[in-house]
């Protein structure tokens, strides 16, 4: 029970807390709040990274323009960040990006592309393998230390992470807490703005219903005020099919590997009739191969873009050479807010407002026509120490058994992952839509792949011949 008063004096623990990106966005939201201050224990397995991050956070605390004050701490081991939490933030990175650049760029050679390749498709999977037994450890350290906690995770593949959470610990206060549904909001207050001239329109006064899986998210309802949104979006899905969606910045999607034109969002509405509520990197993937990913060629008619990780390996080099120079005091850190809504729900959590956002939590009915304890993604109402996932409804059959082959495929990959079970994981990998492969070309591209990530597989029998 969270018994802190008025937001003051609180205690957040940061596993991943030597992080160069998301660290450094809850430290801006933070000094930018005025209602909360504390304590952030930075917690890493690079211990000198969240150093780092203790000299970067406690230089804003003097600052004029910082509204929360707040100390920061970089902490040896877990036990020690947990120890006295009300919230715990979880954001870490599965292994290196060389296990990365296998996920991502193995398949290729075998004609699969991905253009995230950390939520599903053999790099999602390969990643989740990696990624849960370090979830599992988290929530027995955090049934442990700080069971009353309330935890937030940013790591993908957030569905399975959060799975593990409540698999492990089932009564931890968890949540998955993502931001792509806002980029849909935030489309269709450009949308108004271009076919009803209505300008300044706050993504978070366009209210949708919204249900699915993390990154697979769709609306079925969405309005402004009094305008129902969904005539105006066949219009606009119309108008702009063949060309996407840019707004301002057209062509954006050429130079900015994390940009679209939307054409994934429109041609799903054109096929399905709701709206697709994640970028179309991320939609992309959870369709069958031959749709948007079929080749890079394919990917460029489609207008969005393959994330190289090369590019991800040169740009965590800015960002430590930018960390040095913040450290040194070279660089100023720059106060901006994120749009995430991390700081917004440990408010509402507090007592110091209501807030209804989109979360990723076990269905518990929430969602009709979805098993059970599966993580969903839907609005929930937070409130003083509680979330109430918002009912949403059902999705219909098309899209209903589209999203089930994902949720029926991420629970084998747990039970594999936890099990340790070589050939419950091959299963898995050989169904996911993304690999139209022999299964004698799935078996040896999975082979190579969990081979390349073999050193974060402790007890498992690599050696161990598998085979469907």
């Amino acid at each position: 029970m969270i018994s802190k008063s008025k937001g003051k004096n609180l205690n957040i623990a940061y596993i991943g807390g030597g992080s160069r990106g998301w660290a450094w966005g809850l430290m801006s939201d933070l000094a930018l709040e005025k209602k909360l201050s504390g304590t952030v224990k930075l917690y890493d397995i690079d211990y000198n990274a969240a150093y780092k991050n203790e000299i970067i956070g406690n230089r804003l605390y003097d600052r004029e323009d910082v509204a929360g004050k707040w100390k920061y701490k970089a902490v040896k081991t877990m036990e020690e960040a947990l120890i006295g939490s009300d919230f715990v933030i979880i954001s870490v990175l599965p292994g290196t990006f060389e296990e990365m650049q296998s996920d991502v760029h193995e398949p290729e050679k075998y004609g699969i592309y991905q253009s995230v390749g950390d939520t599903v498709g053999p790099g999602g999977l390969v990643r989740a393998i990696r990624t849960i037994p370090i979830f599992v450890d988290i929530a027995k350290q955090i049934k442990r230390y700080a069971p009353k906690a309330w935890v937030i995770n940013y790591t993908n593949p957030m569905s399975l992470c959060v799975r593990t959470l409540y698999e492990t610990f089932p009564e931890i206060k968890a949540i998955g807490c993502c931001h792509e549904v806002f980029g849909t909001q935030k489309l269709l207050a450009s949308m108004l703005e271009e076919l009803e001239g209505i300008e300044g329109v706050d993504y978070k006064d366009v209210k949708v219903n919204v249900l699915g899986i993390n990154h697979y998210t769709w609306i079925d309802k969405a309005s402004y005020k009094d305008i129902d949104l969904f005539p105006l979006y066949k219009e606009f899905v119309n108008k702009y099919y063949e060309e996407g969606f840019e707004g301002t910045e057209k062509g954006h999607w050429m130079n900015n590997h994390f940009a679209s034109a939307n054409r994934v969002k429109f041609d799903l509405f054109k096929k399905f009739g709701l709206i697709a509520a994640a970028g179309d990197r991320h939609l992309a993937e959870f369709m069958p191969n031959s749709w948007y990913l079929k080749s890079p060629e394919k990917v460029r008619e489609w207008k969005f873009g393959l994330t190289n990780v090369q590019w991800r390996k040169d740009h965590r080099q800015e960002l430590l050479e930018k960390g040095d120079r913040l450290v040194e005091g070279k660089e100023e850190f720059i106060l901006e807010t994120t749009g995430e809504d991390g700081v917004a729900m440990i408010k509402a959590l507090l007592g110091l407002g209501d807030l209804v956002t989109n979360v990723n939590l076990p269905n518990n009915g929430q969602i009709q026509g979805l098993p059970t304890n599966s993580v969903v993604e839907t609005n929930a109402l937070f409130t003083f120490d509680s979330i109430q996932p918002v009912v949403a409804g059902q999705l219909p059959t098309p899209i209903q058994n589209m999203v089930l082959t994902h949720i029926h495929n991420q629970e084998t990959t747990l039970q594999a992952a936890l099990s340790k079970d070589k050939g419950l994981a091959l299963q898995a990998f050989v169904q996911d839509p993304l690999v139209n492969l022999t299964p004698e070309h799935a078996s040896e591209l999975f082979e190579k792949m969990l081979f390349n990530t073999q050193r974060y597989l402790e007890g498992w029998n690599i050696e161990q011949t598998v085979s469907i």
